[in-house]
């Protein structure tokens, strides 16, 4: 378990509660230690990143509300960039706007990815930062999958704070099928 996630995760709540149950001192030799590990986009993240075609994206209201939604598109239409940031074509859906208006008041933003066939999931926590078409038309238009029939209005770019592989024991087991 990555000290970046620690960080983030174990909050003096979650750890009263690990107290509470018994599990506080073992996780709390991932909060010790002076190198900050699970920033950074590994290997076998951008393989696994490479191989979703959607994710669940969770954001916070200026009122502090959570909002989750699930976004999709064909495989590898989540970008990595670089080592510490992802990116994806946000397209043109039911026009409410949620997830951009809480970004672009708060940055914060949790990804879950999911791999139920393989009973996988990938947590991701990071800042984001919206890329209009008026900004920088080319770049929005480079996230934009080949082919795919969407009409992208922005990018979003994710700067990760925080990977972790998620326990997969209860995850369904479920496939999916190609059209």
């Amino acid at each position: 378990m990555p000290k970046a996630f620690a960080q983030i995760a174990f909050t003096p709540a979650a750890q009263s509660f690990q107290d509470r149950y018994g599990t506080k001192d073992a996780y709390a030799k991932f909060l010790e230690g002076e190198e900050l590990t699970g920033r950074l986009i590994e290997p076998d993240h951008a393989a696994f990143i490479s191989r979703m075609d959607g994710f669940y994206l969770s954001t916070v209201s200026q009122t502090g509300w959570p909002y989750v939604q699930f976004k999709g598109g064909p495989k590898g239409f989540l970008k990595v960039l670089n080592n510490q940031h992802l990116a994806y074509a946000d397209y043109r859906g039911n026009r409410q706007y949620l997830s951009a208006g809480n970004i672009s008041q708060n940055a914060r933003v949790c990804l879950i990815l999911m791999d139920y066939e393989t009973q996988q999931r990938l947590k991701i926590w990071g800042e984001a930062q919206i890329i209009s078409l008026e900004k920088d038309r080319e770049f929005v238009m480079s996230t934009m999958p080949a082919n795919y029939k969407a009409d992208a209005e922005r990018t979003i770019i994710i700067k990760t704070k925080a990977l972790e592989w998620d326990c997969p024991r209860h995850i369904p087991k479920r496939a999916s099928v190609e059209l």
